[in-house]
């Protein structure tokens, strides 16, 4: 069949989405929100009809969930447990790998699971330094079961509740809360069974780019130093002066004068009398220049010295920083840190890292004081590698016993009343359905009005560049539906397919070919973008077989999650990449087995559940 005009545009407008994903040419959000606005501009969509993406619960659902997961976040639930297992557990790797992802996988059924790696990256550093175990042991069953947790329930990903949203539009059910479980669970034992037994052999013992450059020791001391009337470096240009010798391991951190923080980049400041410096002495290898030696040789006093670490920042994906060299960022002044070297792709940069634009991704290297680490965390530009000894006062108005009973009440609360609601409508229709939309905005609300949280806190805890992607992604399903680009690609599918495959076969065969092209799609696009292309064909060519449409709905809004083999897949295993140092191939040599498990398991178990 001949496609007509409209959907040729509209396959047009798909293709263009791949390459734009794949090659990033943008923002996430922004690419999403442009494909919207180019699906109206072509006529695709009714311009009386854009707003109504906006009208979706899904995003609204996503927002509510995401201030009751900062909830809990802050409250210490998911770092006290962590903290726990790093005190108990032995150092037997196995061991470590089933306690870590079990932690993972069930937090992340009920929260964000880029909240859960991101609590849990420090503490499974801070264990591997202890017990003397590679972190990368550690670190990729961390996020891999993230991901085999949130295929769990309705909530454990935005993808869940995206696919559940998009439903209404195409006339079909709405996803239940424990819909996924009977396939979700096996799937997540599977796949932590196979990390535990094989994980060991198969994840190589590579060290983080503190162990790879040579980092002896992880603390320094800082010099808080005063420069006097009769300093020889007086009149000169930092850089000029024995201060600004990075290759003796020199590194200041701070320069004020007259009681204020100068915020030039270094080779702008000239030095003058009384200017008060922070420096740290540290190399990489071998010793660094003696602090009593170069103080006297610069005619500087030493006034205090405060503990430093050596640290590593993992670029988030939301960071102000991504696109931006080191240098136009103004890093040491914004983030009082010094960088000594950036990881990316498995190879480490030290030469030249002032000009060297940063992505997602990207762990760097830091020195920086102790006590800074909280205000690094707060700007949300990076995923912390080590976190602060004790509480901040802040942290510790949060991290009380009744803010942990009140996050995990709201939770429960809001998936009790919505999965009980529908099952009892389910029994008696005059029994009214609680959405799950409404019962995440009010348990949301109610976090606020006991000061769990506060306002600020809510928005601050809220993704907002997921949200706008999936009001974006949201119109691309729309035109696929207007067009009948779905009934196009789904005939089309059926067609080619009965050619090899006896018709009454077809059924189950489409089911393994579903889900195995959203599998391959996911780990190239993004994962909400896979689901929305997907989930039309999926209903359509049910349709067109004459089929349950369920089994394809569920198959897909599984293998949309299931990204394992490449560590741009997922958001979680590039928070991971850098500090486990590990390669590309890795991901693949891992993550292909995982996806075929993952592969077999749903769609061996789908057809049983869901009958065709």
């Amino acid at each position: 069949m001949i496609p007509d005009i409209q959907i040729i545009l509209t396959l047009l407008v798909i293709g263009l989405t791949l390459v734009a994903f794949m090659r990033e040419w943008a923002a996430p959000d922004v690419l999403a929100l442009s494909i919207l606005c180019l699906v109206v501009g072509l006529g695709l969509v009714p311009a009386d009809k854009m707003t109504s993406v906006f009208q979706n619960e899904a995003p609204l659902t996503i927002a509510a969930l995401f201030v009751i997961g900062g909830a809990l976040e802050r409250s210490g639930a998911v770092d006290q447990i962590g903290r726990l297992l790093r005190e108990r557990l032995s150092g037997n790797t196995r061991w470590a790998i089933l306690a870590f992802s079990l932690v993972s996988a069930f937090f992340s059924a009920w929260m964000n699971n880029t909240a859960i790696v991101a609590i849990l990256l420090p503490v499974v550093l801070g264990f591997a330094r202890n017990k003397n175990i590679p972190a990368s042991r550690l670190l990729m069953p961390l996020s891999y079961c993230s991901i085999l947790g949130g295929c769990c329930t309705l909530i454990g990903t935005s993808t869940n509740l995206l696919v559940s949203g998009a439903l209404r539009d195409l006339d079909v059910p709405a996803l239940s809360m424990f819909e996924l479980a009977p396939v979700g669970l096996p799937m997540a034992v599977a796949g932590i069974a196979y990390l535990v037994i094989f994980g060991p052999k198969l994840i190589p013992a590579r060290s983080s780019i503190t162990g790879s450059l040579e980092i002896d020791y992880r603390t320094t001391p800082l010099h808080h130093i005063l420069i006097s009337a009769h300093s020889p470096i007086i009149g000169k240009p930092i850089t000029e002066t024995p201060l600004g010798n990075r290759d003796a391991g020199i590194h200041i951190m701070e320069v004020r004068r007259q009681g204020t923080r100068m915020m030039k980049p270094l080779p702008e400041i000239v030095v003058e009398k009384n200017d008060r410096f922070l420096v740290a002495l540290h190399r990489r290898r071998g010793g660094s220049t003696k602090a009593e030696e170069l103080f006297a040789s610069i005619g500087a006093e030493e006034l205090s010295t405060v503990e430093g670490i050596v640290s590593e920042l993992v670029i988030r994906d939301e960071s102000s920083l991504t696109g931006q060299t080191l240098a136009k960022a103004d890093f040491r002044q914004r983030y009082n840190c010094v960088v000594l070297a950036v990881h990316r792709n498995g190879v480490n940069i030290t030469a030249r890292i002032a000009g060297l634009p940063l992505e997602i991704g990207d762990t760097l290297l830091v020195i920086t004081a102790r006590n800074n680490l909280d205000a690094l965390e707060a700007t949300r530009d990076f995923v912390m590698t080590d976190t602060a000894d004790e509480p901040t006062p802040e942290e510790a108005r949060h991290h009380r016993p009744l803010h942990v009973t009140l996050s995990w009440s709201a939770l429960v609360g809001v998936v009790l009343t919505a999965t009980l609601t529908d099952f009892f409508n389910r029994l008696n229709p005059d029994f009214p359905k609680i959405p799950i939309h409404y019962c995440a905005m009010v348990g949301a609300l109610a976090l606020l009005w006991l000061r769990v949280m506060t306002p600020r806190e809510a928005y601050a805890s809220i993704d907002w560049q997921v949200l706008l992607m999936l009001y974006g992604l949201l119109g691309l399903g729309m035109a696929m539906q207007n067009t009948g680009t779905a009934v196009w690609l789904a005939q089309g599918l059926v067609d080619i397919t009965e050619n090899f495959i006896p018709r009454e076969h077809l059924p189950v065969v489409m089911l393994w070919l579903i889900f195995l092209l959203t599998l391959s799609l996911t780990e190239i696009l993004s994962n909400n973008a896979t689901a929305v292309m997907m989930v039309p064909i999926g209903v359509t060519l049910a349709l067109e077989l004459g089929v349950n449409p369920r089994p394809y709905i569920i198959g897909i809004t599984i293998a949309a999650s299931c990204a394992f083999a490449m560590p741009m897949g997922y958001q979680t295993h590039l928070m991971v990449y850098g500090p486990g140092g590990y390669k590309f191939t890795d991901f693949q040599r891992v993550g292909i087995p995982l996806n075929l498990i993952c592969w077999i398991t749903a769609c061996t178990l789908i057809p049983l559940i869901w009958p065709l």
